[in-house]
């Protein structure tokens, strides 16, 4: 079903026109946010060789994650005071300036750095994007528009990869950064000319207290494994440290919002069983997906000997599963207005799937990989189009920002916190699998180990480089199917609420 399909269901509206083309322009801006998060994926060990920092791989996906966990709430909340439209071109300015500084960074810190700039930007694109379909459309028509807004960030992740594997190719890593400018120069000009401009004028009061014990209490969490990969392990007293200081921060943060005029983060909403518990598969599901994202091109060139544009074909079964389960998933529940279902059973896929990725090795078939992809992909996509509007269905109206924002954070804040243990579990496995075999492994030698490398080595080490590669992913995919069987647990306990009509 078209966007413009979608918005005709809307029979009260008094201009279809006008909201096809918001419609229209929240697409354009979520497939902008999302392009720069995935484009990166293929291009990761490419970085790797040129700038060094093996051992940093996962910060590049880590950095963005955590500035989109933080920038999300803050802009969901913005949203709701200021109104959509000055959230969403603010993003794009953001996004921008961090797409500039990585396509011009000459080390991996910058690229970091610059990567956590884009993140702040997308994740107030991703959430105030949600959040405007929730002012257009009553309830029952919303899980069909988030399904197409969760087809459209499907879209951009298959492009995102295939796009940044032939740009690696052919011409030079920098320009991933500066590829998808002009669809955010597109996407600021329609958000300018669909969205009305903020009528209410009154003096509003910003939680920055709350923001920022909320971003201290998110960086923690997510600093914690890297923590414990580099400063002696969950025991070290780096460990300890950062751990303190989240644990103060997330005080701080609940005796702030309960106190604060216009709370960043309701506590309200932490009784609201749909709040809870959609939120708490996010949060499952986001450590299962963006691991499988983030280690498996890295397999398929190092292990498979597949090129940069090929492993990001390899993202498009998953993607077309995710499409499709997403957008069908979205019209079910529009035309039945029933909805629990489906995330029970789309998670307890998932972990099948990720359960089958446990089982890679250097001789696991091409065709094989593609299957279990598809079968990821179905399993996350109804999660994105029914928590997004079952939340929204089951708040206030006037916590429509916040609600959607938190649906985000927390999928995010799964995605961090995964991609950075799975990061220093990787590390660790690789280090442990080939030492002994290539020199330096045990001391942290394999900060420029890309697929180039591997292929310059003697054929025997290179059968025990691959081996050691594979085997080092097998706890990584463990640990992601434990999470979506979580997910699929927690799933079960989502009390349905009727979707209104109006």
């Amino acid at each position: 079903m078209s966007l413009s399909e979608t918005a005709a269901q809307y029979e009260d509206a008094p201009d279809r026109a006008m909201i096809r083309l918001t419609l229209g322009a929240v697409a354009a801006t979520l497939l902008f946010a999302s392009l720069g998060q995935t484009i990166v994926s293929t291009a990761l060990p490419i970085m790797v060789a040129d700038l060094g920092g093996m051992d940093h791989i996962t910060w590049v996906i880590t950095a963005y994650l955590l500035a989109s966990t933080i920038g999300a709430p803050l802009a969901g909340k913005l949203g709701d005071m200021y109104g959509r439209k000055l959230v969403l071109q603010s993003g794009i300015g953001v996004f921008v300036v961090g797409a500039v500084l990585c396509g011009v960074a000459s080390s991996m810190g910058v690229v970091i750095a610059g990567r956590a700039v884009q993140g702040l930007g997308a994740g107030a694109l991703i959430v105030t994007a949600m959040a405007t379909v929730g002012d257009l459309l009553p309830p029952r028509q919303r899980g069909m528009a988030q399904g197409i807004l969760g087809a459209a960030f499907g879209v951009s992740t298959v492009v995102g990869p295939l796009l940044g594997g032939f740009i690696v190719q052919h011409w030079s890593w920098h320009w991933i950064f500066f590829v998808n400018l002009p669809v955010g120069a597109v996407a600021f000009v329609i958000i300018g000319m669909a969205l009305p401009r903020r009528t209410d004028l009154r003096k509003r009061r910003v939680d920055y207290a709350g923001a920022g014990l909320l971003a201290a209490t998110l960086a923690a969490i997510v600093m914690l494994p890297n923590a414990a990969a580099e400063g002696g392990g969950w025991a070290g007293p780096a460990v300890v440290m950062v751990a303190v200081i989240g644990l103060l921060a997330l005080v701080g943060f609940v005796v702030t919002e309960r106190r604060a005029e216009e709370p960043i983060l309701p506590m309200s909403l932490f009784s609201n069983n749909t709040f809870v518990v959609v939120n708490t598969v996010g949060l499952m599901v986001g450590t299962a997906m963006f691991g499988t994202i983030t280690f498996l091109p890295l397999y398929l060139q190092v292990v498979k000997g597949v090129s940069p544009t090929a492993s990001g074909l390899f993202l498009v079964p998953m993607m077309g599963g995710l499409i499709l389960a997403s957008t069908m998933a979205g019209r079910v529940m529009s035309k039945t207005g029933r909805y629990k279902l489906m995330p029970v059973l789309s998670t307890g896929l998932l972990a099948v799937g990720m359960g089958l990725m446990t089982m890679l090795s250097v001789d696991t078939p091409l065709g094989v990989i593609a299957a279990t992809m598809v079968m990821i992909g179905l399993g996350l996509g109804p999660v994105f189009s029914v928590g997004v509007a079952a939340i929204q269905n089951a708040i206030p109206r006037e916590q429509l920002g916040v609600g959607t924002a938190s649906a985000n954070m927390f999928r995010l804040i799964g995605g961090a916190v995964g991609t950075a243990a799975f990061g220093a579990v990787f590390s660790a496995g690789l280090a442990r699998e080939l030492s002994g075999h290539v020199p330096g492994a045990a001391e942290g030698g394999l900060r420029s180990l890309g697929a180039e490398a591997v292929r310059a080595m003697p054929a025997e080490m290179q059968v025990l480089v691959m081996q050691g590669f594979a085997a080092a992913l097998h706890p990584v995919f463990w640990a992601a199917t434990v999470a979506a069987a979580l997910g699929c647990v927690a799933s079960t306990r989502l009390r349905e609420l009727p979707l209104r009509d109006a």
